[in-house]
């Protein structure tokens, strides 16, 4: 009797009385149920044109990747999943582990061996293509002299004599193979049509055809010296210290330098060459030390 009265008790005092909290309370749990169950539901979607990108090390570097963007599926949660921006979407591949050899590569991109960021409770589920093939070369940087390349006719009368380059060597970055096959590297033409005297061109550029290396400077200056133009001239002249004996010798200078100049203008003597034989050798004017030339020397 007394369990009966006691089963009544606990029955009237879960049904019956405070029933409008309890109410409230149901109506407040079934809410949060629905929510939760709401946010979880689970969703798979697809996003294309995502960037592809590819980390190396220092001295290697990835030269041909035809793939530039991928496909990917996402799964998670639907509200999270619907927040997600393709722009805010990247694929990032490390090729930079040393074990990793230089050469044609066939990449497998799979969600557990790429970068990405992506909210909690959000999964990479699939990259498509999910093999590509890239090639990554062994890189250097070098020194390579610099050639400096002119067009158009200086004035009549008148010749280039030098191009002198300042710095007259850059440095260059790229595949080890491409830049050991260089052996200079040609500035912008720089016009010298009706010139006749010296003058410096500024700031030139510096450009490499392939694209693949880049040139760590630039620009560089560049001196031209024009002056008239020069001639051959046959002149005889006495050797120092030996009696009876002479040496003729072709000069190659300006013409009205050379007209203007007797045979003892010029210095000549017998020194012994890196062979240790005895050879003319022939000192011009000072005045035309930078502009003329000896070309060929005979002793009589």
């Amino acid at each position: 009797m007394r369990a009966t009265l006691f089963a009544k008790h606990v029955v009237r005092k879960i049904f019956f009385e405070d029933w409008a909290m309890k109410l409230v309370a149901l109506l407040i749990t079934l809410g949060l149920w629905m929510g939760v169950t709401g946010l979880s539901t689970p969703k798979k979607e697809r996003f294309s044109g995502v960037p592809l990108t590819f980390r190396a090390s220092n001295d290697t570097e990835i030269t041909y990747a035809p793939v530039q963007e991928v496909s990917v599926v996402l799964s998670g949660d639907s509200r999270k999943i619907e927040k997600v921006r393709q722009s805010d979407l990247a694929i990032s591949v490390d090729l930079s582990d040393p074990t990793v050899n230089p050469g044609d590569l066939v990449v497998t991109l799979e969600p557990g061996s790429v970068g990405i960021d992506l909210p909690v409770g959000v999964k990479l589920e699939e990259i498509q293509p999910s093999r590509i093939l890239v090639r990554m070369e062994a890189v250097e940087e070098k020194e390579i002299a610099v050639e400096a390349v002119t067009e158009g006719t200086p004035a009549v009368g008148f010749e280039v004599y030098s191009k002198t380059v300042l710095p007259p060597r850059i440095r260059v970055h790229g595949p080890r193979d491409y830049v050991d096959s260089l052996e200079s590297i040609p500035t912008d033409k720089i016009s010298v049509a009706g010139k006749k005297e010296d003058f410096t061109a500024k700031q030139i550029p510096v450009s490499l055809a392939d694209t693949k290396a880049t040139v760590v400077n630039t620009v560089v200056d560049v001196l031209i010296r024009i002056g008239e133009k020069r001639v051959e001239r046959i002149f005889t002249a006495p050797i120092s210290g030996i009696a009876g004996k002479s040496a003729t010798f072709t000069i190659y200078g300006p013409r009205t330098a050379l007209q203007k100049l007797k045979p003892d203008a010029f210095h000549v003597e017998m020194v012994l060459n890196d062979d240790g034989e005895e050879t003319p050798e022939v000192t011009v004017p000072t005045d035309l030390q930078t502009t003329a030339e000896v070309r060929k020397v005979t002793v009589k």
